[in-house]
C-alpha cells in the first residue's frame, strides 16, 4: 500500500526543486544563446528559437522517462544499445559530415547526433548488468562490462568524437567504483595501466587526427598556434577575464559581439555567458549546476534498488563529467575536446538528451518506498 501511495503521489515540493532547477539552467542557456547570435544574418530562424524547439522536444522526453518504470526501460537495455550501435555503424557510411567529424544523421530539414543518445542508453545498459545478480571477480566487474562499452567507445572515436568517448569512459569509471573493486583489483588496474601507458599513448597519438593533435599541443602552450589550433583557448580565456566581477550584461560582451569567439553558441557559451555576467553570475550558474548534481546523488542515496541507484549515480556522473570538461576547457583548464555545457549549449541532440536523463533520474526518486526525506 505504502508503494502504491508513493507511485501516485505525482510531483511534490523535491520534484518542484528539481524541475526549478532545470527551468533555470535552460533559461540561462536560451539567453546566452540569444545573446551570442542575435546579430546573425537576417532570414534565417533564429538560433533561441530552434532551441526552445529542441527544449519542447526534450521536456515531452523527460515525462515519458519520468513516468515510464525504470525497470521496464531497463529491459530494453541491449536491444536499444544494438540499435544505438547500427545507428554509429550508419554514421560512418552515410552519416552529414561538418568541420571535420562525420557525427550527424539527417533527417530532412533535421539532424540528430547517435553518439549523444549513446551516453544515455549507455548508462542503462551498464545498470542493467550490474544489477541482474552479483557481479564478482575479475572477469564480470571488469572485463565483461568493459567489453560492452568498447564496441560503441570505437565507433564514437571513429567520427572522430573525443568528447563523448570521454563520456563513455567518465561513465563506465563510475559505474565500476559504484559496484566497488577490491583494492587488490585496483592495484593491479593501475599498475598495468602505468606499464602499458607509453604504447597505449603512442598508438592513441598515431590514431588522432591532425587537428587533434594540434589542439593538444595548443592545450599544453596556447602560443603554439595562436591565430590557429590555439585561438578558441585563447580566446575564450580572455573572454572569461574580461567579464570581471559583474560582467558586461547581456549584448555588451565584445569577444562574443564581434565575433573574436567562435562557437559562442555551442562549446564555449560558458565564455559567452561570464564575459557577460562576470563572476557573480559565474557563481549563480555554479550554485544551480552544483545542486542540481547534489540532488541527483540525494536521488542515488535514496533510491529503492540497486538498479535506481546505478542509473541515478551513471546520469549524474555523466552530467557531472559534462560541465566539469566544457567549463575546464573554456577556462583553458583541459583541451578542447568538444563536449556541450548540459542544458546551455545550442543543440537538439544533447538538449534532448540531458533532459530525457534527468526525466529517467527523477523516475528512480518517484519509485523509491519511502514517503519521506
Amino acid at each position: 500500500m505504502i508503494e502504491r501511495m508513493a507511485e501516485g503521489r505525482g510531483f511534490d515540493t523535491f520534484d518542484l526543486r528539481y524541475v526549478g532547477l532545470i527551468l533555470a539552467i535552460l533559461g540561462i542557456g536560451v539567453l546566452s544563446i540569444h545573446s551570442a547570435t542575435h546579430n546573425q544574418e537576417a532570414g534565417a530562424a533564429p538560433y533561441y528559437l530552434k532551441q526552445l524547439a529542441w527544449i519542447g522536444i526534450g521536456a515531452v522526453a523527460f515525462v515519458i522517462l519520468w513516468a515510464w518504470d525504470y525497470h521496464a526501460i531497463a529491459r530494453l537495455a541491449y536491444p536499444a544499445y544494438a540499435l544505438v550501435l547500427l545507428l554509429l555503424v550508419f554514421v560512418l557510411f552515410e552519416g552529414r559530415t561538418s568541420k571535420g567529424a562525420q557525427r550527424w544523421i539527417a533527417l530532412g530539414p533535421f539532424s540528430f547526433q547517435p553518439s549523444e543518445f549513446a551516453k544515455l542508453v549507455l548508462v542503462v545498459v551498464l545498470a542493467h548488468y550490474y544489477s541482474k545478480a552479483p557481479r564478482v571477480g575479475w572477469l564480470q566487474r571488469v572485463i565483461v562490462p568493459g567489453l560492452l562499452v568498447l564496441p560503441g567507445l570505437l565507433l564514437i572515436l571513429k567520427q572522430p568524437d573525443l568528447g563523448s568517448g570521454l563520456s563513455f569512459v567518465a561513465v563506465y569509471a563510475a559505474m565500476l567504483l559504484m559496484v566497488g573493486v577490491r583494492s587488490q583489483t585496483a592495484g593491479i588496474v593501475l599498475l598495468f595501466s602505468v606499464m602499458l601507458f607509453p604504447f597505449v599513448w603512442e598508438g592513441i597519438w598515431g590514431a588522432l587526427h591532425d587537428y587533434q593533435r594540434q589542439r593538444i599541443m595548443a592545450f599544453v602552450d596556447p602560443n603554439y598556434d595562436p591565430s590557429g589550433k590555439g585561438y578558441h583557448a585563447l580566446q575564450s580565456r580572455i573572454a572569461i577575464g574580461s567579464g570581471e566581477l559583474m560582467g558586461k550584461g547581456l549584448f555588451g560582451g565584445t569577444q562574443s559581439q564581434l565575433k573574436f569567439l567562435p562557437e559562442g553558441h555551442t562549446d564555449f557559451i560558458f565564455a559567452v555567458y561570464a564575459e557577460e555576467w562576470g563572476f557573480v553570475g559565474v557563481l549563480v550558474l555554479l550554485a544551480l549546476f552544483v545542486s542540481l548534481i547534489w540532488m541527483s546523488l540525494d536521488i542515488a542515496s535514496k533510491a529503492k534498488d540497486q538498479l535506481g541507484a546505478l542509473l541515478a549515480v551513471g546520469i549524474a556522473s555523466m552530467l557531472c563529467f559534462c560541465i566539469v570538461v566544457n567549463i575546464g576547457m573554456t577556462a583553458g583548464m583541459f583541451p578542447i575536446v568538444g563536449i556541450p555545457l548540459p542544458l546551455v549549449s545550442y543543440g537538439g541532440s544533447a538538449t534532448v538528451m540531458s533532459l530525457a536523463s534527468l526525466g529517467l533520474l527523477l523516475n528512480v526518486k518517484r519509485k523509491r518506498l519511502s514517503l519521506f526525506y
